[in-house]
Formats: structure tokens, C-alpha cells, sequence
């Protein structure tokens, strides 16, 4: 598979640094250990570090020749709040942490490039590497955005990447316009009357009010939106009670919506109070809604986009890049970062049959440390694409 030989060289060293990460996981705005040894690392090659964006987050700069363009590479670096279920001599050491993302393969593939093209430096401009935490629920995207991360380090294009457990190895998707969906949250408390469970004709039982309108959301999605329009409400948490022969006061759900255009998402915002109120009245409980939006979609810009498959292309070959695919459901915080900038989310295939197909965000996923230096050259090559000494 064609890979860029000095990247190839140091193979090894890619999967040292990642099965290092990924034993030792760090939550979104925790990453103090991780960003230290992204920092430590980019210093010992001549790179300038700038830490303290986003509590944890920390760019890379890296400047050669007297050109004044730039671009931005984004890796994120945090890990998920779950036990591990994998035995290997890598598992996480960090009780309830685990990288079940991949985004200790993110954070070293984009290493790997910096280490290559600081040692090479054949381009002509400016790349800012960025590292950034808490991609995972706490929106460590939009909090460096918010703190001018773009003016501080400006940059024509960004781009980011992540591993895919249902592409094969060696094929990536570079995909214009929408890749991912908004993901907003949902939390809703159910009152009703507590008592004995023996005697239920004298309480108002919050626990079935709750399983009624877990059922009744769904019907927003099947009935109520074109079914041309994608959309997603899914209950995750459902809460209630101490005791088996208790009827409890009240009762709480927790869940997640997700959608690709923004009427949809509108007027799903719109539905669910409406639905929830009505299906606890019929009950003659009440209910208190708590809805907040999140990350919106990801929208692949196109100049960004044919520049990334370009690079792709030239890597992997025409035949290994995936130009059309219908956008994924996740969420996924680069939205804020190629909203202030125009950007490219591209996806990098990690599945050899059923080896290294297991999902994310399960406790038996792992990393392909054979995609590490697929990624690393991808990113240099887009590099030395983009900033060619001899561009005009």
C-alpha cells in the first residue's frame, strides 16, 4: 500500500506513541497527560507549541519558505467515560476511560505527519496542527473557535479526519457537503404521584407515563417528518425508583435527537414539547423539557473537498476514494471549526474483514495501527499539495 517511505520507516514508532494513548485515556477537558505529550513531542522537532487553547488544547506551528498561506489540520484527543473490555497489554490503565473513538489514532497519525514534514519541510507556508480536546459530548471544537483559535492562527482551509470501522483499509470517503448530522440533547422529568405498588389505582405512575412517551417520540420520526428527511430520537436513559414495591414520585429520560437540515431539525424542536406535554396530561402527570442544541452538521466545502481527494487520489488511487456516500447520523464538533473556516471532514477506512470492524464507542473496539502511517502520509501529502514551493 503506498505510503510515504520515511513515514513507513518509522511505522513502529506511530504504534508505540498511539498504544501509549490509548493505555492511558483521558476525558474532554482532562487530556493533561495527553497534551503534554503532543507538546513535548512537536517541541523535540522544532515546532512552535502554542498550549492553554481550550484549557487543554494546544497548535502546532510549523512554518518553512516565505509564502504567506496556511492551513489547519485538526486531530482530537480525548477519550470516552467507559470501562474497556479488550485484554490486550495496551487495554486502558485508567479505570471508567477508554479510547472507544480512535482519536488516539487521530491524535498520532497527525503526529506522524508533523514529525515528517518538520524533518523534510518541503513546502512553502504555514501548517497549524491542531490538537484539540473534547470532542466527545463537551464541544472542545466550538470552545477553540470561541476563543479565536482562526484569528490566532489563521488559516485558508482546515481539515480533519476519522478512522471508519466499515471502510476497508486502504480506502478513504472524501465527500462534499453534509457528513454528519446535528446532535442536540434531551432531558425530560416526569411528576406524578408516588405510593405502594401494591396499590397503583391511588398513585400516578411516572415509570409508565415515561415508557408512554418513549414510544409516542418515536412517532414523530415515522409520522410526523418526510420520510425523505433523515432523522433520529433515540432515549438513551430512562430513571426512576429505589425500591420494588415503591411507586416513585418521578421519573427522567435522557436522550439524543439528530438531523441534517436545519427545517427538520426545527421542527422536531418543535414536536417534542408538544408531544411529551400531551402524553403526560393524559396521564395527569406533568412534564418538564430541557432541549439543547449541540453540533450541527458537518458540510464539506467544496474547494477543500476536490483538494483533499486530490491528495487522496494521488496516495491511494482513484479507485480506493470514495467520492459519494450518504452522511452519517453521529455528530461530530469539526461542524464549528468548518464553520468559521472552509473545511473538509474526510473518513479513513480501518477494517480488514471482520478484524478491527467492532463499532465505536463499544468497550471491545481498538484501533488499526496499519492505518497510522496511511493517515500520516495522507496529511503530508495534502501539505506539500497545498503549500508546493512552486505555487503561484
Amino acid at each position: 500500500m503506498p505510503v510515504i517511505n520515511r513515514i513507513a520507516a518509522f511505522a513502529d514508532d506511530l504504534t508505540e506513541w498511539r498504544r501509549d494513548l490509548h493505555a492511558h485515556p483521558e476525558i474532554g477537558l482532562q487530556e493533561f497527560r495527553t497534551s503534554a505529550v503532543v507538546a513535548e513531542k512537536l517541541r523535540s522537532w522544532g515546532i512552535e507549541v502554542t498550549t492553554g487553547i481550550a484549557g487543554t488544547g494546544l497548535v502546532g506551528t510549523l512554518r518553512r519558505g516565505s509564502s504567506t498561506r496556511a492551513i489547519g489540520i485538526r486531530a482530537d484527543m480525548d477519550a470516552l467515560p467507559m470501562d474497556e473490555a479488550n485484554t490486550f497489554a495496551h487495554r486502558s490503565q485508567n479505570p471508567g476511560r477508554m479510547h472507544a473513538c480512535g482519536h488516539d489514532g487521530h491524535t498520532t497519525m497527525l503526529l506522524g505527519a508533523a514529525r515528517y514534514l518538520a524533518e523534510t519541510g518541503n513546502f512553502d507556508g504555514t501548517v497549524h496542527f491542531i490538537f484539540q480536546p473534547a470532542e466527545e459530548n463537551e464541544g472542545g471544537g466550538r470552545i477553540m473557535v470561541e476563543e479565536g483559535l482562526f484569528q490566532r492562527f489563521p488559516c485558508e482551509m482546515v481539515f480533519g479526519a476519522h478512522n471508519d470501522t466499515s471502510l476497508p483499509k486502504g480506502t478513504m470517503a472524501v465527500v462534499e457537503g453534509s457528513v454528519s448530522a446535528a446532535s442536540d440533547r434531551l432531558n425530560i422529568t416526569i411528576t406524578g404521584r408516588g405510593g405502594h405498588a401494591a396499590r397503583p389505582h391511588r398513585t400516578i405512575d411516572p415509570v409508565v407515563v415515561g415508557s408512554h412517551i418513549v414510544l409516542a417520540l418515536q412517532s414523530i420520526v415515522a409520522r410526523r417528518t418526510d420520510p425523505l428527511d433523515s432523522g433520529v430520537i433515540s432515549i438513551t436513559q430512562f430513571h426512576a425508583g429505589s425500591a420494588h414495591n415503591v411507586i416513585p414520585d418521578s421519573a427522567t429520560l435522557a436522550g439524543t435527537v439528530r438531523t441534517l437540515l436545519p427545517r427538520v431539525q426545527d421542527e422536531v424542536e418543535r414536536l417534542i414539547p408538544q408531544m411529551v406535554h400531551a402524553t403526560a396530561a393524559a396521564h395527569g402527570a406533568e412534564a418538564v423539557i430541557s432541549y439543547r442544541r449541540g453540533y450541527p452538521p458537518v458540510v464539506n466545502a467544496s474547494d477543500p473537498t476536490e483538494r483533499a481527494a486530490c491528495a487522496a487520489t494521488r496516495l491511494l488511487g482513484a479507485d480506493q476514494v470514495i467520492r459519494k456516500r450518504p452522511p452519517g447520523m453521529g455528530g461530530e464538533d469539526f461542524s464549528f471549526m468548518a464553520q468559521a473556516v472552509p473545511g473538509c471532514f474526510v473518513r479513513i477506512g480501518q477494517a480488514e474483514g471482520e478484524r478491527f470492524s467492532t463499532q465505536v464507542h463499544h468497550p471491545a473496539y481498538d484501533f488499526n495501527d496499519a492505518i497510522l502511517p496511511i493517515g500520516a502520509s495522507f496529511w503530508a501529502s495534502l501539505v506539500e499539495q497545498e503549500l508546493a514551493r512552486d505555487a503561484t
